[in-house]
């Protein structure tokens, strides 16, 4: 039997986006890949239109609301704060067909946002991609495997997921008033380990340490890895254990307030998830929430 390239497959669609930004154009780079054909794309910046030609070279690069007129699949991936003026915009501009499939990438909305779209006959869908992004076809090979949280009308959920899994991914269903939620552990995980890293590298280097980032890979690496599998029972260190002495040093030498302030702040809460998980004894802990409670003004 002749296998079927992507290209052959049934019910491709024109598809576009508007904002070739790191995510937009991998995104669009993805769906070509599976088969819909790149018909056009918004990139303003420089940066924008060498990045969709290198990524969707057959793509025309036009206006937005061209882009929305010509195609029958259209990502909008723009900052979140810009999302709602972006929609606004596009419904009033008088383009919009009936019928065409209009998805965003934000993690921090569902589809209540593309609602002056879906008023003149879009159908909407939230397909937020949950990693980060170089804007290089090296982010279409990290899709595979990767999880997108998806939101949309019930009819439209098994379209919405389909597409996330024609571009190698996982979709995860994410109802709408969880949005917010489900958007804040992610930057709460995801944000905040970039800072973690590498304030403790910069702690590193401070010590003396000549290649802080090579000392400090497998440790982390492990430690990501312990976490994922185990849970709160991967918690150890001086907070776990409840050693106040060492946590009290490690205070005395922390000389910028906000850095001391996020130690006693992630202290606190390791504490807490290690008294809750019995792995902190309620008679170490008692101490040791002293002495940041002195630290930490609370």
């Amino acid at each position: 039997m002749t296998a079927i390239s992507p290209e052959q497959r049934p019910a491709r669609l024109a598809v576009g986006a508007i904002g070739a930004g790191r995510v937009g154009a991998v995104l669009l780079a993805a769906l070509a890949r599976a088969g819909h054909r790149p018909a056009a794309v918004s990139a303003v910046s420089t940066a924008s239109r060498r990045r969709a030609e290198a990524l969707v070279p057959a793509a025309a690069v036009l206006p937005p609301d061209e882009v929305l007129a010509r195609c029958e699949l259209v990502v909008l991936a723009v900052p979140d704060d810009e999302l709602a003026g972006l929609v606004s915009g596009l419904a009033a501009s008088g383009r919009a067909r009936p019928g065409t499939l209009v998805l965003h990438t934000s993690g921090a909305h569902g589809t209540d946002v593309l609602e002056p779209l879906t008023r003149v006959g879009c159908l909407p869908l939230a397909l937020h991609p949950v990693m980060t992004f170089t804007g290089t076809s090296v982010d279409v090979e990290r899709l595979a495997g990767a999880c997108f949280g998806v939101t949309a009308p019930d009819e439209l959920r098994l379209a919405g997921e389909a597409l996330v899994i024609e571009m190698g991914a996982e979709p995860v269903w994410v109802p709408e008033p969880a949005r917010p939620l489900y958007h804040a552990a992610l930057a709460f995980g995801a944000n905040n380990l970039v800072t973690v890293v590498n304030a403790a590298a910069d702690l590193l280097a401070d010590a003396g340490v000549e290649a802080p980032r090579r000392m400090l890979g497998p440790l982390l690496g492990a430690a990501l890895d312990n976490a994922l599998r185990q849970g709160d029972a991967a918690l150890t260190g001086p907070v776990a254990r409840g050693d106040a002495g060492t946590v009290r040093a490690h205070l005395d030498v922390l000389g910028e307030p906000e850095l001391r302030a996020a130690y006693v702040a992630l202290a606190r809460l390791t504490a807490v998830r290690a008294l809750a998980a019995g792995t902190l004894p309620a008679e170490r802990a008692e101490p040791l929430l002293d002495v940041l409670a002195e630290r930490g003004g609370a």
